[in-house]
This record gives C-alpha cells, sequence and structure tokens, in this order.
C-alpha cells in the first residue's frame, strides 16, 4: 500500500479506508486465535496487539484525510468557502462557527461495559485515539442578584467617614442594573421580542417581574443616552450624502390604534430614525432639517416638494424602483418591457465594473476612486441612459398611459433628473438599497410587537432603532455599544459615544 500521505485523489483514499477496515477485522480474528493458542503467554506477547493499533492509527488517519477534524476549533479559510464542489455543499452541512467557544467532554465506558466478547478479557485504551463530533448547545440565560457592600471607612478622629463606591445605576436607588436594562432594549428593539415575551421567558428562568417594569427600565436608560442620539442625527445630516425612506408604524395611545410613520436617513454607517404621526411634506422636512446635500429617495412626493423650497437640497433617485415598474408591465407588453428593463440592467452591471474603496482608505484614494468611477459612468453608462430616454420618447406616446407600461414611462420621466445626477456625482449610487435594509428591523419589530403604546413609546423606539442599528453598520457589538454610551453618561451626563469610541 502507498504511504498514507502521498495519496491524493479522494476514491483512492476511499478504497483504502475500506481495505484497512477489512484488514484490521481479518487481524481482530488472528488475534483472538492466536490467544486462545497460547494462553500462557497471553500478556506478555504483544506485538500482534500492537499490529492492531498500528492499523487502527492508520485508518483513523485516512478517514481524517477524507472528512477532516471533526471537532477542531479552526478559522474560516477560503477553501472552506470555496472549495472543490460548493454547489454540492451549498446550503447543506454544518456552517463553521469560529466565534462560539468550545468545551471538550471525554465519554469513557466503566470497566463492566468494556469485556471483550472474544476472549473475555478487559479492554484497555487506545492511547488517544477517539471518534469525535460536535454539537451545539444552549446555556440559558442566568438572572443573579448582585449584593453589593459598600465598606465604610472612619477616621480615627471620629470627624470623617467615607464610603467605597457602588456600580452604576440608571435609575438611583434601583434595584436593575445598566446591564439588565441594556438587556431588555435589546431584546425588544434589535431581536424584536415585545415586553410581555420578555417577561414570560424570565418567569421560566426564575426572575418574575412584570411589563412595566422592564419598560420603565429602557424608558429611563433611553433618557440617559437621548445625546448620544442626537449626536448620530446630526452627524447624519452633515455628510452631504443621505438615503432616504419611510415606512408606517402603529401607535396605540389611548387604547386606539393610529397609523404613523418611520421615517429612516442613512448615511455611511449610521442610520436614524423618527417616528412620526405623519408622511407628509411638513413631517419630511422636521427629518431633513438642516440638510444640504444629495437625498437618495424613492419617487414620493413628500421628498420632491421639499427640495422645490429647499436650493441646497437635491434629490437623486432610484432605479430599482424604476425597473420594478417596468417589470410589473411586461404582463402588459412583455417585448417593449424587457427592452426597458435589460438597458436598465446594463446600468448596474457597468456599475459593478467600478472601483470601490476600502473602510480604511485614505482621504486621498477615496477622491483618486471617486473620480475614476466618475469617469467610467460619463463612459459607459451615459450612453446607456441617452438610449434609455431616446427609447421612452418614441413609445411614450404610442402605449396607453393608464396602462402599467404607460405608468411606468411616465413615473421614468417624472424623476429623470434625479435618476441622472448619479453620471456627475460619483458619490451616488444607482439604487435606495441602504435605506431600504435599515428599516427591515423596523417591520419585523413591527409585526412582532405591533408599535408603540404611546408616544413617548415611539421616541424610545426610534433611539434605540437607530443606536443598535448603527452599531451594527460600524462593526461593533451592539450590546457593548449601548452599555458604554449608558454608563459614561450616567458618570457624566450628556457625553456622547459615538461606535469609533469602541475601536
Amino acid at each position: 500500500m502507498p504511504k498514507l500521505e502521498s495519496i491524493k485523489d479522494r476514491e483512492t483514499l476511499q478504497q483504502a479506508a475500506l481495505l484497512l477496515e477489512k484488514t484490521v477485522v481479518r487481524q481482530s480474528k488472528e488475534i483472538a486465535r492466536l490467544r486462545a493458542e497460547n494462553a500462557r503467554l497471553r500478556g506478555q506477547d504483544i506485538s500482534p496487539q500492537m499490529e492492531l493499533e498500528l492499523l487502527r492509527e492508520q485508518l483513523a488517519a485516512m478517514q481524517q484525510k477524507l472528512y477532516g477534524p471533526s471537532s477542531e476549533k479552526r478559522p474560516h479559510t477560503q477553501d472552506d468557502a470555496e472549495g472543490t464542489d460548493t454547489t454540492a455543499r451549498r446550503g447543506h452541512g454544518p456552517r463553521s462557527q469560529p466565534d462560539l467557544p468550545m468545551e471538550e467532554i471525554t465519554h469513557t465506558l466503566p470497566e463492566a461495559e468494556r469485556m471483550c466478547s472474544i476472549c473475555g478479557q478487559v479492554m484497555v485504551e487506545m492511547g488517544e485515539q477517539a471518534e469525535e463530533s460536535e454539537e451545539i448547545t444552549v446555556v440559558g440565560v442566568e438572572y443573579k442578584i448582585l449584593k453589593h457592600r459598600r465598606q465604610k471607612y472612619r477616621c480615627r478622629c471620629n470627624e470623617q467617614v467615607m464610603t467605597a463606591p457602588g456600580p452604576a445605576k440608571h435609575i438611583p436607588g434601583g434595584r436593575y442594573s445598566v446591564d439588565f436594562a441594556v438587556h431588555v432594549a435589546e431584546q425588544k428593539d434589535l431581536d424584536h421580542l415585545p415586553l410581555e415575551r420578555q417577561v414570560k421567558a424570565m418567569s421560566r428562568a426564575g426572575l418574575e417581574t412584570t411589563s412595566q417594569t422592564l419598560w420603565d427600565q429602557i424608558n429611563v436608560l433611553a433618557r440617559i443616552l437621548e445625546p448620544t442620539y442626537r449626536a448620530l442625527c446630526k452627524m447624519a445630516l452633515e455628510s452631504g450624502m443621505v438615503y432616504a425612506d419611510e415606512t408606517f408604524w402603529r401607535n396605540h395611545e389611548n387604547s386606539g390604534t393610529s397609523k404613523w410613520w418611520t421615517w429612516c436617513v442613512a448615511s455611511g454607517d449610521i442610520a436614524t430614525y423618527r417616528i412620526l404621526n405623519s408622511r407628509s411634506q411638513k413631517a419630511a422636512k422636521k427629518v431633513l432639517s438642516g440638510f444640504e446635500g444629495v437625498a437618495m429617495t424613492d419617487g414620493y412626493t413628500a421628498y420632491q416638494s421639499l427640495a422645490r423650497s429647499s436650493p441646497n437640497l437635491k434629490l437623486a433617485h432610484c432605479w430599482a424602483h424604476v425597473r420594478r415598474k417596468f417589470l410589473e408591465a411586461a404582463d402588459f407588453d412583455r417585448e417593449l418591457s424587457e427592452q426597458a428593463v435589460g438597458l436598465i440592467n446594463r446600468l448596474f452591471e457597468i456599475e459593478r465594473e467600478a472601483p470601490r474603496a476600502g473602510p480604511d482608505a485614505r482621504a486621498d484614494e477615496q477622491q483618486r476612486i471617486l473620480e475614476l468611477r466618475r469617469r467610467l459612468r460619463q463612459e459607459k453608462s451615459k450612453p446607456v441612459v441617452r438610449e434609455l430616454l431616446e427609447w421612452a420618447g418614441r413609445h411614450d406616446g404610442a402605449v396607453l398611459p393608464r396602462s402599467k407600461l404607460g405608468k411606468a414611462i411616465a413615473y421614468m420621466l417624472k424623476l429623470w433628473e434625479g435618476l441622472t445626477r448619479f453620471l456627475d456625482d460619483p458619490r451616488i449610487p444607482l439604487d435606495n438599497n441602504a435605506a431600504e435594509r435599515a428599516l427591515r428591523g423596523v417591520v419585523v419589530g413591527r409585526k412582532n410587537h405591533y408599535g408603540s403604546k404611546s408616544k413617548r413609546g415611539t421616541e424610545v423606539a426610534a433611539l434605540f432603532y437607530t443606536i443598535f442599528e448603527t452599531a451594527k453598520l460600524s462593526g461593533v457589538d451592539p450590546r457593548a455599544y449601548v452599555t458604554l454610551a449608558a454608563k459614561r453618561a450616567i458618570a457624566d451626563h450628556g457625553t456622547v459615544t459615538l461606535p469609533s469610541d469602541l475601536t
């Protein structure tokens, strides 16, 4: 048999493994026969046993080469991601879990269960050889009462007494810790678990509380974090390029149900939220108050009305929305709709060719890449845009204006200035996906806990959505960020903490 290290072909390895298995079985029988014939030498002549163990070691090594180690904590590699047969593995098999801690548990047999069925002797351990497997388990959330003893000190002169400080408290004299309040907020506005369900989960873990108590914790915590929230909103509006979108919200104040709106303004690694009782131009003005620059939006008229009255606000519009309109029109006229969709797809294909600056790129490098992107758009995207406009001009009057295709053409032409603004401004993307992604958590939260119970509830939700989503976009741990921001603000009222303070 060739050396194990020299075998590269998987099929050959499998055949070799089967051969080794057969050899091990045959050798086991031979050892039993030898022991029966040489009872006197039993325990002295161990060479057959040693040979058997050697074969077993070779088999284990062969299996490891075939299937890989099963329980070693190893980093995710390119080979793990791409491999040689990705189609067979995609969507199947265990995921690598490099961030989970690992605990090794060794399972042994008692002596009474280790008797050889052939010779009756007690089996011995085969050195380091063992079969390995992994399972992911859960260690439940544990709530504790921490009893703090603050030592007192006095001077021998009996004129002065000092007491050691206790932990920072968001509610003076309160029974719950800052960490507990952060946990509740994280469960509610990051993991979308309503307070009532949290109460039930806590009860199963041994903690008896109420949803009102939990609300009191996050309400006070939100007031402490208010300066950080305002700072993030201000930073987003100072960026010069934002994404804006909105989705409905429910406010159940006074046992009624009112339709409110969650407005999202995102920029780079910041996503901010306001929950207001209107979707009007007035609400849009409040959300974008003080902003000067380019706002990427869909075709909602409130933004357009605001732009007409705000000379320093320019709108860029989303090509993905235009593409969606033409896809919807395919049932009316598939051929013409596909022509428009094909040209829009070409814009996105060109955009994928554009260079991208890394997160740590210097300012001069970022500027260089922006200039390269602008040139690419002028050379390749601009002719496609011109062709699309000519196509729309030919068919605008030839289709029924109230048909889906007619409406799609009218929608595109109405937003044409904003749709083509990306040609001259390389900062502008082709779509508003950044804002739409930022609203996904809000939509899930709305479905799970049906909105807010008061105006104050909308304010608290908007604050925590802002802080948690910004932490995620910045690549920092949301709980760690909120905890640090809260404890710093408690120690020094008004302190602003940014995600970069954790890196």
